[in-house]
């Protein structure tokens, strides 16, 4: 059996950790990593619908592990708090 592999700051501690919103935070979470961007680009790009991509970067602004900067479209970015990717 293949373990699935999650971004670190997937695992959220106010809600419980399901699958599908573990691999939707995975996505979203890749993409910022690469750059800053509003919702409707993050959705774009990790191919999410915007409503699920709103939903995961409010739950993740709530445990600092993004922020929104500027007026609407906000443009999302990660904190940098969280958990760290093991390198070897």
């Amino acid at each position: 059996m293949l373990k699935k592999v999650f971004h670190p700051n997937a695992y959220l501690t106010r809600i419980r950790n399901v699958t599908r919103g573990l691999r939707a935070r995975t996505r979203i979470l890749s993409v910022l990593e690469k750059k800053s961007a509003d919702a409707k680009t993050t959705a774009k790009e990790a191919g999410l619908s915007y409503s699920v991509v709103l939903h995961h970067l409010k739950l993740l602004m709530a445990e600092d592990i993004v922020d929104r900067k500027g007026g609407r479209p906000y443009s999302w970015t990660l904190t940098g708090l969280g958990q760290k990717r093991l390198t070897n």
